[in-house]
Parts: C-alpha cells; sequence; structure tokens
C-alpha cells in the first residue's frame, strides 16, 4: 500500500523525520510530499526543502520525494494512485485543524487519513518555531540545530 505524507517542511524537522521513519515501517511506499500552503509563507525554495527531505529520507529504502504545488492533495493522489494520508500530530490542536481536511479528502476522494501522534521528545517542534529561533540574532544558530535531522545543523537561515 501506497502513502502520501504531505507537507510544507519549511524546514524539515526532527518530527517530519521521525513521522516519515515510523510511516516507512508501516506502509510499502511513502510518498513524502512538498505541498502548496495558501495560508503559510515560504521561506525556503522548494529544490532546497527536497534536497532537505531526501537527507531526511537517507537510509529509507521505501521512501520517494516529490513536491505538488499545483492544484488538491486529492488531485496529486488519485494521479499517483495513492489512498492513504499520513498525517503526524502534536496534540489537540493539530487535530483540530487535521480532521475536518480528513474527512473532505474522505469525501472527495474516498483518501484515508492515517494520524501518526509525535514522539512526546519532538512533540513542541514546529517548522514555524525552528525558523523563529534560528532567525533571532540573540540565539546561537547552533542552538536550533538539535530540532533539524542529523547533518542540516545551523540550515535555518535563509542565506
Amino acid at each position: 500500500m501506497r502513502a502520501l505524507f504531505p507537507g510544507s517542511f519549511d524546514p524539515v524537522t526532527q518530527g517530519h523525520q521521525d513521522v516519515l521513519r515510523r510511516a516507512s515501517l508501516l506502509f510499502d511506499e511513502v510518498v513524502v510530499c512538498v505541498m502548496f500552503n495558501a495560508n503559510k509563507t515560504g521561506r525556503f525554495p522548494i529544490p532546497e526543502r527536497l534536497d532537505r527531505l531526501r537527507a531526511a529520507a537517507s537510509g529509507l529504502g521505501n521512501v520517494t520525494v516529490d513536491s505538488h504545488t499545483g492544484g488538491l492533495l486529492v488531485d496529486y493522489c488519485r494521479r499517483a494512485g495513492i489512498d492513504v494520508v499520513i498525517r503526524g500530530v502534536r496534540g489537540v490542536a493539530d487535530l483540530d485543524y487535521e480532521i475536518p481536511m480528513a474527512r473532505m479528502n474522505h469525501e472527495l476522494a474516498g483518501i484515508d487519513t492515517f494520524f501518526i501522534p509525535a514522539d512526546p521528545d519532538l512533540a513542541h517542534i514546529s517548522s514555524t518555531l525552528v525558523t523563529a529561533i534560528g532567525q533571532q540574532d540573540r540565539v546561537a544558530n547552533e542552538d536550533s540545530s538539535k530540532l533539524l535531522p542529523a547533518g542540516e545543523g545551523g540550515r535555518t537561515r535563509r542565506p
């Protein structure tokens, strides 16, 4: 069974990497896909996010990396023959946001959503907070590196 793990991944965090690793153990193939989110302002260009996702997925032989920035998630799933969407959830606020989308994806295209709860040690990490920490001159950039996947240390700022 193929599953899609969509997100803006701006930047990729240890939380994303953990959900991806765990999803790869549950599904035959996982496509991790950079999607467009009208509610977010992109900080990193799509090619850089894709490179970071490839690095985060290294060693996971059943994971492929892609992007879809034009159209709905269900359009991508139909085209790719994917029936399951993976979503990582950190808490109730994430569920409040994700459940209506999951219901709509099911209504529109019969796509089921599989929720993976965040590792409690990583549940406080979000791309938005990682970026905010990295942009503060008073916080050493190395301090935010522990929130990013291995090898991504200190790269939360846009060049």
